[in-house]
């Protein structure tokens, strides 16, 4: 019989079940006596922790569609592109006469291959900006002359019908395939696979359809210096080159220009992802050496992909730090409150202390105080953090994308928040002195 008072004793200390629930009931006591301004406390972390969520949520957004178009090129990929020298730049109303040479060529692609061995795979391409008709129908497009390899270098599937196979590359056929964007313009109503389109005089079957998106803007600088269509259409490289030659005459404003280019851009594949930076390098070495003028740009989506990761990563730092100070703004307002209160409650605190409430038990029943008002605030706060980025999908058609771990950051950082506010109040009205405080009116 003895050892049971000594057993309660033992659990019925300052951190037993018991003591925690009463001093959460006495909390929330506390909270509901003075509701308005517990909401109003409470707001302050609402909107501090929704603003951390939807801002990270707004920075995220804006850097995966960037990402996700890098990461089509392909992780093993090495993007060359010819690009106009700024020297062979017409004037405006300057008529250009002869023809301007620059970029890659075939012998370039032929040299990477034969010279650099962890070079597994190129596909060449060739654009040609023109109109593709379909009966009364006509488009402006980028025709691209490619090879049978590109949709798999470039991560970029038929969604119906067929790729143009190499038999029909090797015998110059006129076959298409069309990109997505592309097909309601031409054929709104109709499939257009074994359908015909005329380009330029010569009548090309459409034996497939692309998957929406997939092209990037890698090359821009082709097409007679004009910025790339949205449609394109891809055609056998040797058709291209048959059909449409070499040399481009583009008549624009009054003047005449005519520059002859052999490939608009080519994609290399490397063996090994890890070296294809280094490799990127060599690339760029070697036409470098083989090219006077700076006609062409090296790009390693690999490198860029790192890249932008990296500025998002800063970017989500910077947004989340500016939305960190609206918290900082709350656990501010948290810290005011609970001095407040710990001035208005000095009587009480005077008589628990009398009754022998202890130091720490004091500490506690403030911190707990803090600790629902941030608690509950970084819930709500989250579940409007969570809220908004959708609403911003809805009305401004911006990609928002919610990670996990912005929430669980929001709300670690509020509840963190609460404690370290509320800690100096809650030790001011521990520090009280008893007697004074019963003395306090």
């Amino acid at each position: 019989m003895a050892r049971k008072p000594r057993q309660a004793q033992k659990f019925g200390g300052a951190f037993s079940l018991f003591h925690i629930k009463r001093t959460v009931r006495l909390g929330i006591k506390s909270i509901y006596s003075h509701g308005l301004r517990s909401l109003l406390t409470v707001m302050g972390m609402v909107f501090g922790v929704s603003s951390v969520i939807a801002m990270l949520a707004v920075g995220e957004g804006a850097s995966h569609e960037a990402q996700e178009q890098l990461r089509q090129l392909g992780s093993s990929n090495i993007i060359l592109k010819s690009v106009k020298p700024a020297d062979l730049q017409p004037s405006s109303g300057r008529m250009m006469l002869g023809s301007i040479d620059y970029g890659l060529t075939h012998k370039d692609i032929e040299v990477i291959r034969n010279t650099i061995p962890g070079v597994v795979d190129v596909v060449p391409a060739r654009i040609i900006r023109e109109k593709v008709r379909n009966l009364s129908r006509e488009v402006s497009a980028d025709i691209m002359g490619t090879t049978v390899n590109y949709p798999e270098m470039r991560n970029y599937a038929v969604q119906d019908g067929r790729f143009f196979t190499q038999i029909e590359l090797e015998d110059r056929l006129n076959v298409c395939v069309l990109g997505n964007e592309i097909v309601p313009l031409l054929f709104p109503i109709e499939n257009p696979i074994g359908k015909t389109v005329k380009i330029k005089g010569d009548y090309y079957t459409v034996v497939g359809v692309m998957e929406p998106g997939g092209f990037s803007n890698v090359a821009q600088n082709e097409a007679g210096g004009l910025s790339a269509s949205p449609n394109r259409v891809l055609i056998p490289l040797t058709a291209a080159k048959h059909r449409f030659g070499e040399t481009l005459i583009r008549r624009s404003g009054g003047s005449i220009e005519s520059e002859t280019i052999e490939l608009h851009e080519a994609t290399l594949r490397v063996e090994n992802q890890e070296s294809v930076i280094q490799i990127g390098k060599i690339v760029e070495q070697i036409l470098k050496r083989r090219h006077k003028n700076a006609d062409f740009e090296v790009e390693v989506p690999l490198a860029l992909l790192r890249q932008a990761e990296a500025s998002a990563r800063m970017f989500n730092i910077v947004l989340g730090a500016i939305a960190g100070i609206s918290l900082l703004v709350g656990g501010i307002g948290i810290m005011n409150i609970m001095l407040a209160s710990v001035t208005e409650r000095t009587r009480e605190i005077g008589i628990r202390r009398a009754l022998g409430a202890r130091r720490l038990d004091i500490i506690q029943q403030f911190l707990v105080e803090t600790v629902l008002l941030s608690g509950i605030g970084g819930l709500i706060g989250v579940a409007l953090g969570i809220t908004v980025p959708f609403f911003i999908t809805w009305f401004s058609d911006m990609d928002t994308i919610v990670t996990l771990w912005a929430p669980v950051l929001a709300f670690s950082i509020s509840a963190l928040i609460g404690v370290v506010f509320g800690l100096y109040p809650a030790i001011r009205a521990a520090d009280m002195d008893p007697v004074e405080a019963l003395r306090h009116e």
